[in-house]
Parts: structure tokens; sequence; C-alpha cells
């Protein structure tokens, strides 16, 4: 597989490249690394609608109770749930076990420590490096010092649907949504929190059979969403990924609603609600230059950090920031939770769009969203960071952006698994852009491939 930990955990093609060998030793390992501190790890363990979820659960288990730590198995739930059980059950580590957006055949193992964060780099390179030279941390212990399986006393689901129905005060009724849960982690949790609260809620991809997560549906695939929002005549859609920690909206007229319109739709209600900490919000350097502008109309600015969510909520955690996200639709609102949470931030943009009295494509239009164009350079891996240092490509981009005269931007992106170099280049002529975009890779591959 390569480097095992990605930006989001391990990942990969189910008893294939990620196999039941490499989650018992994740199981191991992780027990050992999360549970130093404790002489019986306890660790909750979650997972989504895969197929395969139930070889990996079963492995990386044996791996912890072969350590002598202890497990709590709440089945099916959201990746954000078990960051939010990790605190309520006081254990010393969670694992979600899901491939995110990926199709079915994928899966991945995550780690949570104690205070439902996930791992920081340091923790997963020990990991990773007690795993892949192959350090034997087994105890090899016997008898009663084995760990257990332990039933979970309470209703898991019902104690994250609690938590999540006090993460805003205000009734829903009145409101007509459509949700598209992927056929994955939120089929059952979404509908209940949003019903409850007093929404109608129409859902469709919620009959998992452990081959249809994300198949033609959820936040990567909104087209069945947004047709389905026309023909209920609903006031919105909201669309969740395989493990519910992404959100993507669709309005009344069956536009998509990305996660850049969606946190400065969020953050204008906190600005407004008094709850946004020295009027900042955090996103990364792929947001569109459009939502810039849009927070800076409304007295805000934007601390930038590089793609992942993993590196926002790094970034949060110092400056205090309480909203912060992704294009992609990973929001964090950091009041109530350690993660992107999607049926959290769904919550949320109900909360916004009921407050507001707009139609939600009202709300979205104050984005206005720049054309990106996106091109790949093909260069040598050891010249990938390169550019930077290189006079006539920075020239180059310094030219492109004199050009764009304030009106766009250069972004360069060294791929973080291939030979490659993106170039994205936005502005409001798209034309002109795919021209500039084109060129710029073309000098970085004749210069540096």
């Amino acid at each position: 597989m390569g480097r095992l930990f990605g930006t989001d955990g391990v990942r990969g093609v189910a008893n294939s490249e990620l196999t039941p060998e490499l989650a018992f030793n994740l199981g191991k390992v992780g027990a050992f690394v999360l549970g130093k501190s404790a002489d019986r790890p306890v660790v909750v363990i979650a997972k989504d609608t895969r197929i395969s979820g139930d070889m990996l659960e079963d492995a990386i288990s044996a791996g912890i109770l072969a350590m002598g730590g202890d497990v709590i198995k709440v089945g099916v739930l959201p990746t954000p749930a078990v960051a939010y059980l990790v605190k309520r059950f006081k254990a010393d580590a969670g694992v979600v076990i899901s491939a995110s957006h990926n199709p079915y055949e994928y899966n991945g193992i995550k780690f949570f420590n104690s205070q439902g964060f996930k791992l920081d780099d340091d923790i997963e390179d020990e990991i990773e490096d007690t795993i892949t030279r192959n350090i034997d941390v087994n105890k090899h212990i016997t008898g009663d010092r084995l760990g257990r399986c332990i039933p979970c006393e309470e209703d898991a689901a019902a104690l994250y649907a609690e938590h999540l129905e006090e993460t805003i005060d205000i009734s829903l009724l009145g409101i007509k949504v459509v949700i598209d849960c992927a056929n994955g982690a939120a089929f059952m949790i979404a509908e209940k929190v949003l019903t409850q609260l007093g929404a109608e809620v129409i859902s469709i991809a919620n009959t998992p059979n452990g081959l249809n997560i994300n198949s033609d549906c959820g936040s990567t695939h909104p087209g069945m969403l947004q047709a389905k929002v026309l023909e209920e005549h609903a006031n919105l859609g909201l669309a969740f990924d395989g493990d519910a920690d992404r959100l993507i909206a669709v309005d009344e007229k069956g536009q998509l609603v990305d996660g850049d319109r969606l946190i400065y739709i969020c953050t204008k209600m906190l600005k407004e609600e008094g709850q946004l900490t020295d009027d900042k919000v955090t996103a990364t350097v792929m947001s569109n230059i459009g939502f810039y502008r849009a927070i800076e109309n409304i007295g805000c600015s934007v601390d930038t950090t590089q793609v992942g969510d993993r590196y926002v909520l790094e970034s949060m955690i110092k400056t205090g920031c309480v909203i912060g996200g992704e294009q992609s639709g990973h929001i964090i609102f950091l009041n109530h939770s350690t993660t992107g949470d999607g049926i959290l931030s769904a919550l949320q943009v109900l909360k916004a769009y009921k407050k507001s009295g707009k139609a939600l494509s009202e709300m979205a239009a104050e984005v206005t969203i720049y054309p990106q164009v996106l091109k790949n350079a093909l260069i040598k891996n050891e010249n990938k960071k390169k550019y930077a240092s290189h006079p006539e490509i920075m020239a180059e981009i310094a030219r492109l952006e004199l050009i764009m005269a304030g009106e766009g931007r250069v972004l360069i992106r060294p791929s973080g698994t291939e030979p490659l170099v993106r170039v994205m280049i936005e502005g409001k002529d798209k034309d002109l852009i795919t021209e500039l975009a084109k060129g710029l890779a073309n000098l970085i591959q004749e210069k540096l491939g």
C-alpha cells in the first residue's frame, strides 16, 4: 500500500490492500500507542454500511483485545458520532471503519484520541513505523488479562441524536427537505433527527445493502437529489457522504450549493448572533476566491490552511476560530464537535435558512463563484517542489497574476502521491484562465519534467 496513513486514516481496497491482517496489526499497535496511560484501554468502534465492515471490525477488535484492551462496538454510525462518544464514554480511543465517499470495494480505518480528535501526525507516524518495521508490541498476555467486547449500556445512536438536536435552538417546522443519505452511515439517524426537530423529510438513498454506498448518490453524486428536490417542490436538499462527515446542499431550484457557500451562510449567521470569534473563519487554499470576497463583504476575514480537514482543525484550535471547512463540504463547528459532521452542519444550515426568511438560492447567491481550471504538469518526483525556486516559473506566475489584475489567482500544488504538479487558476473569464493554466502547466513540465 505504500505509506499507510493518508490525510484521513488508512484506506485501500478491502481484503486486498486493507487486509484483516493489517487491521489486526492496526488494532494491536493502536491500542499500544493510544493506551499507554491506561492499564486496560477502552476503544469505541463504529463502521459505515460497506460489506467489508464486519470483517475489518472483527479483525481490528481482535488486535485490541489481544493487547488487553476492551472494545465497545456501537454499530453503524457516522464518523463524528465516534468523536462524540469517545468523550461521552470516557474511552481512551475511537476507531471508525469507513472509506468515506469512495466506492464500496474500498474501506478505511481512522483513529480518534480520548478527546475526540483525529490523531496528530507524530502519533500516526509512531503507529505506522511500528507496523512497517514489524516491531512486535504484543505482550502475549493470557487468562483474565485479555480484553473483552463490552456491551454498550446506553443507546449510542440515541445519545448522538440527542447531542445533534441540542446544537440548534430553533424549530424546523415548515421546512420541506429532501435528504440523500448515500446509502451510508446517516441512513437512519439523519431522518430521525430532522423529523424530531419538526422538518418534513423525504429520504433517498437510505436503503444500504453493503454494496450501494455512494453509488450514484451522496455528496459526490448529487444528480438524484437535484431531481428529487424539484419533483417534491422542496425548500432544499441535503446530501451526505458515506460516513456522514460532509455536506453538500441543493437549493429550491435544483442548483448545487457547495461547501464554500454553506460555510459563508453559517459564518454570516454566527456573526449576526455574536458567536464568531474575532470575526474569523478558517478555510483551505482550494476555497474559491469568491468565498474570500463574500467573507470580506460581511466584515470578516479568512485564515487559510493547506488542503485537508485535519489542517483546518489544527488552525482552528490554535486561533480559537469556531467555524472552518472545505469546499468539499467538510465543515467543523468547534463549539459543538471536534471533527466535520454532515448532520450537524445540515442543522446549522437549516437554522440559518429558517432565520433568514430567504430562499436558499438567494442566500447562496451572495457568494459569486469564480470559474476554476485545473491542469496537471507531469514531472519527476524529486522536482515537485522546485517550482517555487525556479526563476522562469515564478516570473510567469507573477505575469499571469498581473494579467488577472486582482480578479483571479494562481495556485500550485504538488501531488502527494503522483509525479505531478497541479496548476489551478481562478478568474472571471474561463476561456482566458484555461489558456493560462495550460501554458503554465506546459512550462512547469518543460522545465522540471
